[in-house]
């Protein structure tokens, strides 16, 4: 049985140097408890890229997958937006 409600993230790539992995930017803004001041929050995920049609700086959707790898639990869905 599938579980359906799976995590999807957006984010840009930073590295696509890697044989069919991606390193994805995940960048959020969170607010401080105490002060209540909105702070970006970043983090970076690999991704695992079949066809290898991502490049560095486009904007990517990936959803999260069985483990792949030791890092890997994310994968490519789609590329929004391609770098110009």
């Amino acid at each position: 049985m599938a579980r359906e409600n799976k995590k999807e993230l957006i984010g840009k790539v930073v590295s696509d140097k890697m044989s069919k992995t991606i390193v994805v930017e995940i960048v959020q803004r969170k607010m401080h408890p105490i002060y209540h001041k909105y702070l970006k929050v970043s983090k970076k995920v690999k991704a695992h890229d079949e066809k290898e049609v991502s490049k560095v700086g486009d904007k990517v959707k990936i959803i999260e997958v069985r483990p792949i790898s030791k890092d890997k639990r994310w994968s490519l869905v789609e590329v929004l937006e391609k770098l110009k």
